[in-house]
């Protein structure tokens, strides 16, 4: 649905605030203008009963380190960065999208390697699980991504990039704290839990672009 009023013009549910106070002392990457929309490019991943059970294993004893860990709602694998499109190329960007991504099948990918991730200016601190298997098939994807930002003269994924689901965050970076003998413990926590070879094979059918509040659905073959 279009949004009311001009294009461009946010209604009042998709107005956003700066207020860091309302979401956990996130600090945003840039700062909001009207009619620029924030745009991500994903995989979403459906968290199971056993890998929620995990995920509070994890977390619980990464807590003994940092208390302030709060774990991730919702999870995915991001093939892009979060990048600013304005409302009128929101279409446009999709369209090219879909043509990109048409040709791809469904495939696996195994996240069972945990790590520590800080965000680029350092205000967030991540726990996540690296990928193991499936890296050339995320690189192809992330190929097609960035043929279809560079169209738009936006920025591309990073060089070499880390293919992770996040877990965990916490504001500030605190890696120094998760790194070394309490990462050690968490990747021994993935190691020892049941059936986490078969729960930690993630299959992905679809990939998603989430821009403002909008959502789009590109499901492969």
């Amino acid at each position: 649905p279009v949004p009311a009023g001009l294009p461009g013009d946010p209604g009042p549910e998709e107005m956003v605030s700066d207020d860091s106070s309302r979401h956990g002392g996130r600090v945003r990457s840039f700062p909001h203008e009207r009619g620029n929309w924030a745009t991500h490019v994903y995989l979403p991943c459906r968290a199971q009963e056993e890998f929620l059970e995990l995920l509070e294993l994890l977390v619980s004893h990464a807590r003994t380190h940092v208390s302030s860990l709060a774990a991730m709602e919702e999870f995915h694998l991001s093939l892009s960065q979060c990048v600013v499109l304005r409302y009128h190329w929101i279409e446009p960007f999709v369209r090219r999208l879909k043509e990109r991504l048409a040709a791809f099948h469904r495939f696996f990918c195994v996240a069972d390697q945990v790590k520590v991730y800080t965000n680029e200016n350092k205000t967030r601190t991540f726990i996540g699980l690296e990928i193991s298997a499936g890296h050339f098939q995320l690189l192809e994807l992330v190929s097609e991504v960035d043929r279809v930002l560079e169209e738009f003269d936006l920025p591309t994924f990073y060089k070499d990039p880390s293919f992770h689901i996040s877990l965990a965050w916490c504001v500030g970076d605190l890696s120094g704290k998760l790194e070394g003998q309490c990462l050690q413990e968490l990747q021994e926590i993935v190691d020892g839990f049941e059936d986490s070879a078969l729960l930690l094979r993630i299959p992905w059918e679809e990939i998603r672009c989430k821009s403002g509040n909008k959502h789009y659905s590109f499901p492969l073959r």
